[in-house]
């Protein structure tokens, strides 16, 4: 399934790309039923059914008309004015669409403006809880200097995660759900599943998008629960680019379309950013650099609703943790340094949700890390010791499930997921459709959290 979207590198015919810029997605959705009705190469004919899926994930993405969205700033922001919010789209601080040729705002363009600590919320009827941001950066730096002064970190983790279909659930239909749990990637030792209700199929431990499979008839009330535990190692590294082999591997340098691709732009990039440098893990600090300098951090829309993940990032140079990844990971590979994806969830003490980092190889080091939205987050903050932390190294709050970017679950979905990048908060089909995201919920809670090393 996964594998048709590699076509979404092929350009639309142009009437169906213009009704699309100009927001008049049922106009475009009639002019891809037409072409599908008549005679088509394979490869654009997929494009074309993708392109159907897509179009109403994007439109469903920008709920907020802009009279709307001006008033949710103004219930927000005190005194904020029509010329502040035209001044945050002129800037690009707001994600928008035209639909039907009127703007809409994406469905979290009010969050974004708080979590980038943009100036306005200064101002918030509400302030952010201070003290609560200050210990997740207290736990950071924390950690850091455990590292860095013990060679090392180790902690035991304790999940449980929850999905549940809504009220309008088919009972008594056939339903699959696949909920994320760790891989064996090196950090992870000691994996054990605790509890499983209802029971469920096991992916191997070396599955690159690893999950638990139920497969049952759906009743009224299910909950479909996987509670598990395993200890996070990490050996904190200072690599030198001096003892850099002059040998280097070949793996993941490829491109996979339809993300990781070197287009122009990437190429163009590379060049600026890494130049004339040789060593590879030179080369990567550069582009760590250029990433966590030059792309701030926004969230985006859903993935599944954008082509082309490194140029997004390299075009409107910001992006999330995903994003901000893919496109390390790309111009990575580009510069001839194996880069791979690496994702699950950040479970610390005081928060759990999805998350997203990358991973570059170097002779003698290794795998290391790259945490390009944290990096980006201590150079914000002026925390420059933290920055050069993430450039290798990675806190041991972390549950990764995924070790490559768009890869199949094992026993594979028959249906497009809902994130077909990534596998965060699970997936559910019934035999004849996949559920969407309003159809269910997943919730991950720690159990227990506690250092052992």
């Amino acid at each position: 399934m996964l594998e048709r979207l590699k076509n979404l590198a092929i350009p639309l015919p142009e009437d169906i790309q213009k009704q699309e810029d100009a927001g008049y997605f049922a106009a475009a959705q009639d002019l891809i039923d037409r072409r599908l009705a008549g005679p088509l190469p394979h490869a654009l004919r997929e494009r074309l059914e993708l392109e159907k899926n897509r179009l109403i994930e994007l439109e469903g993405e920008y709920p907020f008309p802009y009279e709307q969205a001006f008033e949710m700033l103004q219930g927000e922001i005190r005194d904020f004015t029509k010329e502040e919010f035209d001044e945050l789209i002129a800037e690009n601080q707001v994600d928008w669409l035209y639909r039907e040729g009127k703007m809409y705002f994406v469905r979290h363009f009010h969050e974004n403006l708080r979590k980038v600590q943009h100036p306005v919320t200064q101002r918030l009827i509400v302030p952010e809880d201070a003290q609560a941001a200050k210990m997740k950066q207290d736990v950071l730096n924390g950690n850091m200097r455990y590292m860095k002064e013990h060679g090392g970190t180790a902690y035991y983790i304790r999940i449980r995660s929850t999905l549940k279909v809504g009220e309008n659930g088919r009972i008594g239909e056939p339903i699959t759900v696949h909920l994320p749990i760790p891989n064996n990637s090196p950090q992870v030792k000691n994996f054990r599943i605790h509890t499983l209700s209802p029971d469920a199929f096991v992916a191997p431990e070396d599955a690159e998008s690893r999950t638990v499979c139920f497969q049952k008839n759906l009743e009224a009330g299910d909950e479909f629960t996987v509670e598990y535990s395993f200890e996070n190692h990490l050996t904190y590294v200072d690599p030198d680019p001096d003892k850099v082999c002059a040998e280097q591997p070949s793996f993941c340098l490829e491109e996979e379309a339809p993300h990781i691709m070197f287009t122009p732009l990437i190429r163009a990039m590379c060049q600026e950013i890494v130049g004339d440098e040789t060593n590879p893990l030179l080369k990567a600090k550069r582009i760590y650099e250029y990433v966590t300098d030059r792309v701030r951090y926004s969230y985006v829309r859903r993935y599944s609703t954008i082509l082309n993940i490194p140029e997004y990032a390299a075009v409107n140079q910001k992006g999330d943790c995903g994003v901000q990844a893919v496109l390390f990971i790309t111009l990575c590979r580009c510069a001839g340094v194996p880069a791979r994806w690496q994702s699950g969830l950040f479970a610390a003490p005081y928060d759990i949700g999805g998350h997203d980092w990358a991973q570059f190889y170097v002779a003698p080091y290794g795998w290391l890390y790259a945490d390009l939205s944290f990096g980006g987050s201590a150079h914000r903050l002026g925390n420059e010791k933290r920055r050069a932390f993430y450039f290798g190294n990675l806190d041991p709050f972390r549950m990764p499930a995924n070790l490559a970017f768009q890869h199949e679950f094992i026993p594979p979905k028959q249906f497009m997921r809902n994130d077909p990048t990534d596998n965060q908060y699970g997936e559910c089909e019934y035999n004849d459709r996949a559920l969407t995201l309003k159809e269910y919920s997943c919730e991950h809670t720690m159990v227990d959290i506690h250092q052992i090393g």
